[in-house]
């Protein structure tokens, strides 16, 4: 792993991906890569999954094809020196910003989306001209094998190299140093990250989770808002971080949600032969899962196929926050509902808990989207919507708190793996005394004359 490293240092000490052309290249070559081996990559993955090649492309590829043909588009304007104001204390001068990259950095991705998340926070650290070692999960190992066959046989291993792994590999890999580290994954393994990033030192983002609400306000535009709800939660078979994890809804529209909500399930079939469902990734949170549901609150669902690793779209009502599936973030197909009196009530008791990395307001009263907006701190979501915010790469992604630090996609992407070199250029034609011993009372009291005191 050291070998590695060392050598994509000399190869960043090169300077060869300064040059935004090169950036440019590399970025098409792995667009390129990946839509020649796009039949291969989609067997990789039905074999982890059993998901589809048309969710392959919409929740995988698309993400990152769409991160790749924008960065090329703009990068020369991201990457631009970028004038700022001087204030008179520097005159005669001028300012600017360089945005210059990292060095070398660590990806590590996540199990859930392994496609995706692999390889968006790598075209970000390539676009803003770094070197990648990407570690991405050993829990799909067909996938975690297929990235590493391609992009080792395709790409300089001082430039972009896949090393593959489990635990052990990546306690390893973070007692190295790195010019950044870019982690997605659960909060517990996040925090031993930040750790070993310490020592050295190294800017960290980390993309994390947590329990995402999706509020319903009396008036909201139910029968669209619930259709839109259900394609987001059982999206992946629920294994979405920014999946809404629970839902609160005034009393008076249980009976219509629930109603609603299960005609939505029905109609969607959700089944790996209709290419809309995967499996659980493995056994052990197939059983974790199972624990979670309590059969006496189930109102639809609730079935298992234990040797296929599937577990139905569930709906869970009479949920308290005191029960177990409100412990801890779900990260499958099972969505308890708890139902409210006093919107205050709601609010007051989401911020108990840690921030989430996502928050979902379906309503049509405008005072009461403010009110949530306001009062309520977490890291993205939509009004009146669910998950599609992640396809908005003018909206920075990230979270806040126990859901993460940094964010990235799109611009922001470029900027997390980036530092911004702050220059001050000065004339020669120019110096006033005013700074200069010695001192006196004259020069001081002109000086305050300038800063207007």
């Amino acid at each position: 792993m050291k070998a590695f490293i060392d050598q994509q240092r000399e190869f960043f000490g090169s300077n060869q991906t300064k040059d935004l052309n090169f950036r440019k290249e590399q970025l098409q070559k792995l667009k390129t890569l990946l839509l020649s081996n796009q039949n291969r990559l989609n067997e990789a993955i039905y074999a982890d999954f059993g998901k589809s090649p048309f969710e392959t492309f919409t929740n995988e590829f698309g993400l990152v094809f769409l991160d790749i043909d924008e960065a090329c588009r703009k990068l020369n304007r991201w990457a631009k020196w970028k004038r700022v104001r001087t204030n008179w204390v520097n005159f005669p001068g001028k300012s600017y910003i360089i945005p210059e990259p990292l060095g070398v950095s660590l990806i590590i991705g996540a199990w859930n989306y392994p496609y995706q998340l692999s390889l968006a926070p790598a075209v970000a650290a390539i676009a803003a001209g770094n070197t990648v070692i990407l570690k991405p999960s050993e829990l799909p190992s067909n996938t975690s094998k297929i990235l590493a066959e391609l992009i080792n046989n395709h790409f300089d291993p001082g430039f972009f190299h896949v090393l593959e792994g489990g635990i052990e590999e990546t306690t390893a890999l973070l007692e190295e140093r790195f010019d950044k580290i870019f982690f997605t994954g659960s909060t517990n393994v996040g925090k031993v990250v930040y750790l070993a990033a310490a020592k050295h030192l190294t800017p960290v983002t980390l993309e994390l989770g947590g329990k995402s609400p999706a509020i319903f306000t009396e008036g909201a535009n139910l029968k669209m808002g619930i259709r839109r709800l259900i394609w987001a939660k059982f999206l992946n078979s629920g294994q979405t971080c920014i999946a809404p994890d629970y839902v609160l809804l005034p009393k008076t529209r249980k009976d219509e949600f629930l109603s609603l909500a299960k005609a939505e399930i029905e109609q969607a079939s959700y089944s790996i032969e209709n290419g809309n469902y995967i499996q659980i990734i493995n056994d052990r949170n197939v059983q974790r899962l199972k624990k979670l549901i309590d059969p006496d609150k189930v109102y639809f669902g609730g079935e298992i196929r234990e040797d296929l690793r599937i577990i139905q779209p569930t709906l869970m009502h009479h949920v308290t926050f005191n029960d177990a599936i409100m412990q801890e973030e779900i990260f499958g197909p099972i969505l308890p509902i708890i139902t409210y009196d006093s919107l205050d009530e709601v609010i007051s008791e989401v911020k108990k808990h840690e921030k989430p990395l996502s928050c979902y307001i379906f309503t049509n009263d405008s005072s009461l989207k403010r009110k949530l907006l306001s009062e309520l701190s977490f890291g993205g979501g939509a009004v009146n919507d669910a998950l599609m915010h992640i396809a908005n790469s003018h909206l920075p992604f990230g979270g806040v708190g126990n859901s993460g630090t940094g964010s990235y996609h799109g611009e922001a992407g470029f900027r997390t793996f980036s530092h911004y070199k702050s220059i001050l250029e000065k004339g020669n034609w120019l110096e006033t005394k005013l700074k200069y011993s010695p001192y006196s009372e004259n020069k001081l009291k002109w000086i305050k004359r300038l800063m207007g005191i």
